[in-house]
């Protein structure tokens, strides 16, 4: 990636305002070189995203990602429908070894890609699981075992929930990020029966503006408060055609 482009990415970070003991450093900055070049080079062979411009790199992917960081606590993380890996790599690549991380992908081509990433990136206490979340969600090695568990553009909150809330512990927090403030809490309005059904509380939805442009980002809150029904989440298919609304 081009210089400016690395630097832009510094000046948008520190705007953020991530964590008030965490500044990004030369060598994450490096990293993030590292991945946002793989990602173009990646990207003309393997459509892995429609976003392919240096500077919506910074700030759609790795700004994006970072915006939900202060959520993000030591212990168990796992990211769902990781995709190319946002926001998991991001927030991996900030939080290094405070966080043991699974990023849960069912396409085999991003998969592969956040695997050569990982390895180029030389990040440690991190897996691919090459799983439908659905599944992922009744193996005893992940069920309520995260801390905290987070989704970007995934599917609608009452389907989120039920793809996710499975893996958290109690007191654990479920990040769900979602592309504007309107869809965030007209979501949270409508799934607090979900959330109730999957032993989770909704706390409420951010909402702010990305750093570096206009567009408007929001994400919802949700805390684990008891233990999720061994039924759900449903097989796979089920909670993005029959989303629990009840």
């Amino acid at each position: 990636m081009k210089n400016e482009s690395i630097d832009l990415l510094a000046e948008l970070s520190a705007k953020l305002n991530i964590n008030a003991n965490i500044n990004i450093t030369d060598a994450q900055l490096s990293q993030f070189n590292t991945l946002g070049d793989m990602l173009i080079e990646w990207n003309q062979k393997v459509n892995l995203t429609a976003i392919v411009d240096e500077r919506d790199i910074i700030i759609k992917h790795f700004i994006d990602s970072l915006s939900i960081i202060k959520h993000v606590k030591p212990g168990k993380y796992i990211d769902v429908g990781s995709g190319a890996g946002f926001p998991g790599l991001p927030v991996k690549i900030i939080l290094g070894g405070a966080i043991d991380t699974s990023l849960i992908e069912a396409a085999g081509k991003k998969v592969r890609f956040i695997n050569s990433a990982i390895s180029a990136l030389g990040l440690a206490s991190i897996e691919t699981v090459h799983i439908r979340a659905e599944d992922a969600g009744h193996l005893e090695k992940y069920r309520e075992s995260a801390d905290v568990v987070t989704a970007r553009a995934v599917a609608a909150l009452p389907t989120l929930l039920e793809y996710c809330t499975p893996f958290l512990k109690q007191g654990g927090v479920f990040v769900a990020m979602k592309s504007s403030s309107k869809e965030a809490e007209e979501e949270a309005c409508a799934s607090g029966g979900a959330a109730s059904l999957l032993g989770c509380r909704i706390e409420g939805a951010e909402r702010f503006a990305l750093p570096g442009s206009d567009i408007g980002r929001a994400a919802v809150i949700v805390r684990k408060v008891s233990k999720t029904p061994a039924k759900y989440p449903r097989k796979a298919g089920l909670p993005s055609k029959r989303p629990l609304y009840a």
